[in-house]
């Protein structure tokens, strides 16, 4: 019986020196403070984000606009220039 006991109190004793050396390593309530205050960042600057997104998109249709409207300077076969090239001929 008391050899037993020693066993599982070696068994215990060796346990937590093994989870004492886990959390040294890993330090998990290290990692949890540290996703916690970037989803807290993340939270706080959505209201930024937001905006710099939406100003890309606007950006972007812009760009696009300008493309699509020098591309149809530049097609002779666009219905309204062709009809006014060749109602200039």
């Amino acid at each position: 019986m008391r050899e037993e006991l020693q066993d599982n109190m070696k068994r215990l004793v060796n346990f937590i020196n093994f989870a004492r050396s886990f959390f040294k390593r890993k330090n998990p309530l290290k990692a949890l403070l540290a996703s916690l205050l970037s989803s807290l960042k993340d939270m706080l600057t959505i209201r930024q984000k937001l905006k710099m997104a939406k100003y890309r998109v606007n950006y972007h249709k812009h760009q696009l606009y300008k493309m699509e409207s020098l591309i149809a300077e530049s097609n002779e076969h666009t219905f309204l220039k062709g009809k006014n090239l060749n109602e200039t001929r």
